[in-house]
């Protein structure tokens, strides 16, 4: 027998099974095999692109996006989406959402040109966060677009530029408030319980060059329960009519943010989010309950904003990836390490992520560890997870992957991979290019005192 003929040997290893199994060696993994994404094969597409590979869901996202649309409209007749950029700010995942009727939420000028760059006009776009530089703010009063004011100093600098320029500029505040959200994420906007946020309503009454057109929150992340939606939006209601009684003025909109849990499951979490997290329908009765018992007319309802980001993708990306190796650790437990680390799947440190094999698992499955290939000990894709025998170059696919993944992720020891949609007529575009060594370099430069010639001898 030749050498490469020989059958890969890994060595006996003792397994605990149980009485009332379905065959003696244990039971089937419970793992349904992941073969494609809507109708293509992963397999083909890690050929053509390579692996790890993120995909993308031109369908799945469409399919947010208008059920989103459906289940707020029918029970509240004013509504409006914007797309949080910071989500996933990817152009072709952005122009989907565009083309679905979603404007756009940005929280930097960056952002904003990103947005303005795919061709959405200013009065579509609305500029959130705290780090608005004076040429940001300037270019969105120019271009109509909605500024969500964060802090006082930002007030102040959009006055005197407002009037520098000789434009009104539209405005709203965001407001933190006491929603039964714990920590209290209170160092974005002013505060409602001290009075901080009514001074700055004051005070944008007071300039000319201001309008006031709305009231905005964002109370928090994985909000895994309606009732705070619901708090919130009856105090922005609250405090909407409070402007009405005082100033006799009307905005045109509140906005209630994001942070919509989504169907991953959080570390910590006993039941699967499937099981624990509310429907989009319970969240919009919430919200839409709030608004509706605050208005004496039809006529008084505000526009209502949404910046749901999470909870619209999250389920339309996968990130697929290759077996490089199987270990035994130290205390006899299986080990598995895959071509994509923490580096590309941040939310791995807070999520645990649905996987499953591509191809069928078999009969048998055994908990290992799941590491990324860094040469850094914290590189950890999930701690404990039951799979089937996996050999040198089978592919698993990481579920639910479209959020932040794509926005937070880091060229560290690896280069960032391919990432691909499969789109709606079943064809696959690449729609960003894997880095190579010759896009990291062409920011760098070398010393003239440090070049090859004189370093190396």
């Amino acid at each position: 027998m030749s050498l490469g003929s020989r059958k890969r040997y890994e060595r006996p290893t003792i397994l605990k099974q149980y009485s009332g199994y379905m065959n003696k060696v244990g039971n089937r993994s419970g793992l349904a095999p992941t073969p494609d994404i809507d109708g293509v094969s992963i397999e083909k597409m890690v050929e053509q692109f390579g692996s790890p590979l993120f995909v993308m869901s031109e369908q799945a996202i469409r399919m947010a996006q208008r059920r989103a649309y459906r289940v707020f409209k029918t029970r509240y007749p004013r509504v409006q989406f914007a797309w949080s950029y910071k989500t996933n700010y990817l152009d072709a995942v952005c122009a989907t959402f565009h083309s679905e009727d979603s404007w756009a939420e940005v929280v930097s000028g960056f952002e904003y040109n990103k947005a303005r760059g795919l061709g959405v006009p200013g009065n579509r776009i609305i500029f959130n966060g705290p780090d608005k530089s004076e040429e940001d703010l300037k270019r969105a009063v120019n271009e109509d677009a909605y500024l969500h004011v964060d802090h006082f100093d930002e007030l102040y600098r959009l006055i005197s530029i407002t009037e520098s320029l000789g434009k009104t500029a539209k405005v709203a505040i965001r407001v933190n408030m006491d929603c039964g959200v714990y920590p209290l994420w209170d160092r974005f906007g002013f505060n409602l319980e001290n009075g901080e946020a009514w001074q700055a309503l004051k005070r944008i009454m007071a300039t000319p060059s201001l309008k006031l057109v709305g009231l905005h929150t964002h109370i928090g992340t994985y909000i895994m329960s309606p009732d705070p939606y619901r708090v919130a939006a009856t105090k922005l209601s609250e405090l909407a009519r409070s402007l009405q009684t005082e100033y006799g003025h009307k905005i045109e909109y509140i906005d209630l943010g994001g942070g919509f849990a989504s169907k991953n499951t959080l570390h910590g979490q006993y039941l699967p989010a499937e099981g624990v997290v509310p429907t989009i329908e319970e969240y919009a009765e919430a919200i839409t309950d709030a608004l509706m018992q605050h208005a004496t007319s039809p006529s008084e309802l505000p526009m209502l904003i949404l910046e749901t980001g999470r909870a619209l993708v999250e389920e339309a990306g996968f990130l697929i990836t290759s077996v490089i190796a199987n270990k035994r650790l130290a205390d006899g437990r299986k080990s598995l390490i895959i071509d994509a680390g923490v580096n590309l799947l941040f939310t791995s440190f807070w999520y645990r992520h649905k996987i499953t094999p591509v191809r069928d698992p078999g009969m048998v499955s055994e908990d290992a560890a799941l590491y990324g290939p860094l040469c850094m000990n914290i590189d950890m894709v999930r701690e404990s997870i039951s799979l089937p025998p996996l050999n040198l170059g089978d592919l698993l696919c990481i579920h639910h992957v479209g959020a932040y993944d794509m926005t937070q992720w880091m060229q560290f020891i690896t280069l960032r991979p391919n990432v691909v949609m499969v789109m709606q007529d079943g064809t696959v575009e690449l729609i960003r290019k894997a880095e190579t060594l010759e896009y990291i370099r062409e920011r760098e430069q070398l010393p003239r005192q440090l070049s090859k010639n004189n370093v190396v001898g």
